[in-house]
């Protein structure tokens, strides 16, 4: 019903910055509704929330990320995105897009984001 495509990761040195996007596919009417989130697992670790946003655009973040990640999205092209400023290597994690509407739960595939020291 709904497909979530990740990109953007990549490494980087500490200090620098990746864009992490999400493109949407399959239901528009679910897509348009969904509250999107970015979720992270470093190895070893649960999988934590760190940047939701609604479909009328309010944002949340984990306090280890506020003030340096931004989450935001593109209705018209059903993306969603993650920019991220100066990454410290805790950041380092695999990166979900996730979407919820409802009773549904959809998962991206994840992007590895890794930063070194």
């Amino acid at each position: 019903q709904v497909q979530l495509v990740e990109s953007g990761g990549g490494s980087v040195q500490a200090g620098g910055s990746l864009r992490l996007s999400c493109v949407a596919s399959g239901s528009i009417f679910t897509i348009k509704l969904m509250v999107m989130g970015w979720y992270r697992q470093a190895p070893g670790k649960q999988r934590e929330l760190v940047a939701a946003i609604t479909s009328g655009g309010s944002t949340n973040y984990v306090d280890s990320v506020m003030g340096r990640f931004t989450i935001s999205r593109d209705n018209a092209k059903n993306t969603v995105y993650l920019q991220m400023n100066s990454l410290k290597p805790e950041d380092t994690a695999v990166y979900y897009c996730n979407g919820q509407s409802g009773r549904y739960n959809y998962w991206g595939q994840g992007t590895q984001v890794t930063v070194s020291s």
